[in-house]
């Protein structure tokens, strides 16, 4: 077996090289992130193999790479972490939950449950239905509101050790709520706590759609974005990206996997690409402002 050091020696040849990067993205090796706390990147070994976990879930496992990107955000079982808007089946839910439930906290910042549309009405108790099915892994779980306009104070300013956003940032695009909900996070986050954000990433040469109206965001106006709110950038990877997503489809990154917006039209095709390319940030609140 390949000890730690070496596959760290190995990742490190990896970052240095982007087409070798790409390559491994396709694998279903585990990626040592340099830095990764030991015991939590072991406990989540563990936890992604679980049978709590659907055979869907894991299935997009090679498309996501859940432990990998944890560890690039610098987790650990002690912390205090917030998941943005989680989704109905709570896919990192299955992850954090059961991680940091005895020494550190999970907290699932979901829609507002004063809203009147339906959607998010079903979504809620899809979620807390979930919850409720396994209390052995979820009962220490705290769901609390975050949504623009009305939402904007999840949790007491100043708590979070780490918040990570997955496939989010395009949703408040679209509804002009970006600046708004990035700035919740700041004040949400501890001085020194991480933001992780992963998204769609669009086409660097295509015009920048500043409403991510097909689902994808240029990186480079993310990170600005999320720097005007005052977060410094601390790192970018490639951890999630794919080669093989061209962007160019009419019913955006919806037609690729899981979504598969069109239906049986191309699906294999669709599902040759897998999930699309995105980007994954990692910010830092400054320690002084």
């Amino acid at each position: 077996m390949m000890c730690r050091q070496m596959l760290t020696m190995l990742v490190s040849a990896l970052l240095l090289s982007p087409g070798l990067l790409q390559a491994a993205r396709w694998t279903k090796d585990s990626v040592v992130v340099s830095g990764q706390d030991p015991a939590t990147y072991d406990a989540l070994m563990h936890l992604a193999a679980s049978p709590h976990r659907s055979a869907t879930h894991r299935a997009r496992d090679i498309d996501r790479h859940p432990i990998e990107t944890l560890s690039f955000f610098g987790i650990k079982k002690n912390m205090t972490v917030m998941e943005v808007w989680p989704g109905t089946s709570g896919w990192y839910t299955e992850l954090l939950a059961p991680l940091l439930r005895d020494q550190g906290h999970y907290i699932a910042a979901l829609w507002n449950p004063k809203s009147n549309s339906p959607y998010v009405i079903e979504g809620l108790q899809t979620f807390k239905t979930k919850l409720a099915s396994r209390p052995d892994l979820y009962s220490k779980v705290t769901v609390v509101a975050l949504e623009a306009p009305n939402a904007l104070h999840p949790v007491t300013a100043r708590s979070i050790d780490l918040i990570v956003s997955f496939q989010g940032l395009h949703l408040w695009l679209l509804h002009d709520d970006a600046p708004a909900m990035i700035g919740a996070l700041y004040a949400a986050l501890k001085p020194g706590g991480v933001l992780g954000v992963v998204d769609h990433r669009a086409d660097p040469l295509a015009p920048n759609d500043t409403h991510a109206k097909l689902g994808y965001i240029n990186e480079a106006y993310a990170i600005d974005l999320i720097k005007n709110a005052g977060f410094e950038l601390l790192e970018a990877s490639d951890l999630n990206a794919n080669p093989k997503d061209s962007r160019d489809y009419d019913q955006g990154v919806w037609a690729l996997p899981p979504t598969y917006r069109m239906g049986d039209k191309d699906r294999s095709k669709y599902t040759e690409i897998g999930e699309g390319d995105r980007f994954t940030l990692k910010f830092r609140k400054p320690l002084k402002p």
